[in-house]
């Protein structure tokens, strides 16, 4: 009696129904999550109880107004724009870099005209600059 020599199939792993039920399963995840809106915070900003300044011969004051627009040292600037600003700026300054610089910004002004008068300032290379505030009424001013 002659048998047959048993064959032997090549061991194969199928792996396309493991990778469907894993997708099933992200698709699950993702419609089941609920994301939260971490961009919504309620911020509650701090008073400034303020430092009485000392008296200094020279200073830049810019006041950002509600509408976006500059007045540097009391004198309205024409247009809003980055080279009219830095321009004033050069003119009011001259050479010298350590004046006061003081930023004095409407509490309706939106934060990109503040950005813009600091990032002016400081690609001018102004050394000593503040940001103006207002003490609460009726609390003094520390000395």
């Amino acid at each position: 009696m002659r048998f047959r020599k048993p064959t032997v199939e090549p061991l194969e792993i199928n792996l396309t129904p493991m990778i469907d039920c894993l997708l099933f399963l992200i698709v699950f995840l993702l419609l089941a999550t609920s994301f939260n809106h971490y961009s919504r915070l309620n911020l509650v900003l701090p008073e400034a109880q303020g430092v009485a300044q000392a008296e200094q011969k020279q200073s830049i004051e810019v006041a950002v107004q509600e509408d976006g627009s500059y007045l540097v040292n009391g004198i309205s600037l024409a247009n809003s724009s980055e080279a009219e600003l830095t321009s004033m700026l050069q003119q009011e300054a001259g050479s010298n870099r350590d004046l006061l610089f003081v930023i004095a910004a409407d509490g309706n002004a939106t934060h990109q005209s503040v950005v813009r008068v600091m990032d002016i300032a400081g690609k001018l290379g102004f050394l000593n600059l503040n940001i103006s505030t207002v003490v609460p009424q009726g609390q003094p001013i520390p000395q």
